[in-house]
């Protein structure tokens, strides 16, 4: 719920510096890695936005996948998990790179 508040956060606050009305669409990036939910981030955001600027606005999600660079054998993989193992050598020695965060992408306002 706490992530959806700080989606609509930032909704209101590009309204205010943006001088937009209305809210049609938002775009959310979500990472693999990142812990967030798609399915409960759409149920919160349906419910956190009723009277709000974004009411009814579409909420459309791109999942990103999770990648890792490898210390050991040198290549960036794909990663499901963020404690795994490369699954090009095994190591665990891995360092996150990419899909471990959140962004609101874009705004589609009028």
């Amino acid at each position: 719920m706490s992530l959806a508040e700080n989606v609509l956060q930032i909704i209101e606050d590009s309204a205010r510096t943006q001088k937009f009305q209305r809210v049609r669409a938002v775009v959310l990036e979500i990472g693999a890695l990142s812990s967030v939910e798609p399915d409960a981030m759409r149920f919160c955001f349906d419910a956190l936005t009723s009277g709000s600027i974004a009411e009814g606005a579409r909420l459309e999600i791109i999942e990103m996948p999770g990648a890792a660079h490898c210390s050991e054998c040198g290549k960036t993989v794909v990663v499901r998990e963020q404690y795994g193992l490369c699954p090009e050598c095994g190591s665990a020695r891995l360092q996150i790179v990419a899909g471990d965060r959140m962004r609101v992408k874009e705004l589609k306002v009028e």
